[in-house]
């Protein structure tokens, strides 16, 4: 059987590349920097804004983790910090209790949806896991899109600076 990263990785590069490039301060300015950024600017006390850009770094890291353990085809490795870090799981780990009354309705409901998507995806690499067929892969390519879209949502609406 081939193997299914070579089929993928050019779909999680493509993920990888699309999360980077949404986190980047000036996503969606004119090339001369003229407009405005208008994401909503979500005001946080300082400390609590240190730990929300710490989570975030700990969710991109963490989607890097789940690309590499799925790369090297180790689907159950992924699905375990995939919940311990970004599903539902993981909301006592982030402080999200103390974090969430600053933010509007829609972006606490953005992150809801990510953190469901995060443990959607562990069923589906709990699956491939079992059963690792190209039909699994791409729904693992599926899941993860749900989760990075979210991602992608909250941070083009948003801004903490």
């Amino acid at each position: 059987m081939p193997r299914l990263t070579i089929v993928a990785a050019p779909v999680l590069l493509g993920l990888i590349f699309g999360l980077i490039v949404s986190l980047l301060p000036d996503r969606g300015r004119a090339q001369d920097g003229a407009a405005p950024d208008n994401r909503e600017l979500v005001k946080l006390p300082p400390m609590m804004q240190a730990h929300m850009l710490g989570n975030m770094r700990d969710h991109l890291a963490t989607l890097n983790d789940i690309l590499g353990d799925i790369a090297a085809e180790k689907y159950d490795a992924a699905a375990k910090v995939a919940e311990a870090r970004l599903g539902m799981s993981s909301l006592s780990l982030h402080g999200a209790a103390h974090l969430v009354p600053y933010f509007p309705k829609p972006m606490q409901d953005i992150g809801t949806t990510m953190h469901h998507a995060a443990s959607r995806l562990v069923i589906v690499l709990q699956d491939a896991s079992v059963a690792p067929t190209a039909e699994a892969m791409r729904k693992i390519n599926g899941a993860l899109h749900e989760v990075t879209s979210a991602c992608e949502a909250c941070h083009a609406g948003y801004r903490l600076r």
